[in-house]
């Protein structure tokens, strides 16, 4: 009891993560981020359903949420009921979305997530294929709604000028996000998808301007952030970076630490923040202190931290300026008021894994609050 009251008391006292916090233009009411999390409730077609609005409005308390991965193309959309920014139905869907999370004084950015290598051809559009920067099937399987398991396609290797074309692409949804209503976009450059893929040798084996050195490995990640922020503002783009993630085939390599200090180096001219996840709580290696310094040293924007925070380890970071706002991603999942829950000390509610994936509004929106638990 007096550990629980102890514990209540450092969480209210905290000064800093419940506090109002400043990114670019924006004015977000915390230092509380929801982390993109792939939840597969869209449509067979990738379609944004209205359970979809539900789940993210019932979240807006966070100071900013950060959508699940949304494909930019047709191309980039290799998983069984991930959404899309590439139709206008689509972009009519998610303005439902954003306008239900400003009406209670949220803000959202929508995560462009091109899948690359990983995706299957039974979970896209007809007429699509798998694309990457090689010719190099990704370790494993794949689900599919329709035949099960299926091992992950070799993919066919972008052309030169197949490469400009997808960050072209990638402009189109951002301009598609914010005619949505989305406060900014997030590329996702982490966990194994096509921009990490250009990142990492074990997948990109170009002899191009795309590949073959540091600098033309991170020639793909860096264009795409240029011509976004291009597009529609610096203030409104961000990136996700998984340094030391293995998932989706990319094993960890020492060498790629460089890669790192040179992106974080180049981003400040693109993008709002960066947004550093560490996996190590899920099985990877844990991302080396000294990385998270000097990516903090050699980027001078937003540091965004995410990887297995407590309300305790994440007010200890931004007091000790490691980081400018805190993400966390699965206690959001089962805790739809979760800034609440962190603000009274009160226990948090454990998700139910079996429904993280399912295309049903249990394990999704049927999460109650605290003021309906306590009723």
């Amino acid at each position: 009891m007096g550990f629980k009251l102890e514990l209540t008391r450092s969480i209210i006292m905290a000064t800093q993560l419940f506090e109002p916090a400043q990114l670019g233009n924006l004015t977000l009411s915390n230092h509380i981020v929801m982390a993109p999390m792939a939840r597969n409730r869209a449509t067979a077609n990738h379609e944004v359903t209205d359970i979809m609005t539900t789940y993210y409005a019932q979240r807006a308390s966070a100071g900013l949420i950060i959508t699940e991965g949304i494909a930019p193309s047709p191309n980039g959309n290799g998983y069984a009921r991930v959404p899309g920014l590439y139709t206008a139905d689509q972009v009519a869907g998610w303005k439902k979305v954003t306008d239900a999370v400003h009406a209670k004084g949220g803000r959202i950015f929508a995560q462009l997530m091109h899948t690359g290598r990983i995706g299957h051809s039974v979970n896209m559009h007809e007429g699509t294929e798998v694309l990457a920067p090689s010719a190099v099937a990704a370790a494993g399987q794949i689900y599919t709604d329709t035949q099960g398991m299926q091992d992950q396609p070799t993919p066919r290797a972008y052309t030169t000028d197949e490469v400009k074309a997808v960050i072209q692409e990638f402009v189109t949804a951002a301009k598609n996000a914010i005619d949505a209503g989305f406060d900014g976009i997030e590329l996702h450059g982490a966990n194994g998808y096509l921009i990490e893929q250009f990142l990492r040798n074990t997948s990109n084996q170009r002899t191009d301007e795309y590949g073959g050195s540091t600098e033309n490995n991170a020639r793909f990640a860096l264009e795409v952030a240029e011509a976004v922020s291009a597009a529609i503002g610096k203030e409104k783009t961000g990136i996700r970076l998984s340094p030391y993630g293995v998932f989706n085939d990319m094993p960890y390599d020492p060498a790629y630490d460089a890669m790192y200090h040179y992106l974080a180096e180049k981003l400040n001219e693109y993008v709002i923040y960066v947004h550093l996840v560490d996996h190590a709580s899920m099985g990877a290696p844990a991302v080396a202190p000294e990385i998270v310094e000097a990516i903090r040293q050699h980027y001078e924007g937003i540091l965004i931290l995410s990887g297995g925070y407590t309300a305790e380890t994440a007010e200890n970071n931004l007091q000790n300026g490691k980081a400018d706002l805190i993400a966390f991603g699965r206690p959001f999942i089962a805790n739809p008021d979760l800034v609440e829950r962190f603000q009274s000390g009160a226990d948090l509610s454990e998700p139910d894994f079996s429904t993280f994936y399912t295309p049903v509004e249990k394990g999704y929106t049927n999460y109650p609050a605290l003021a309906e638990v306590t009723v």
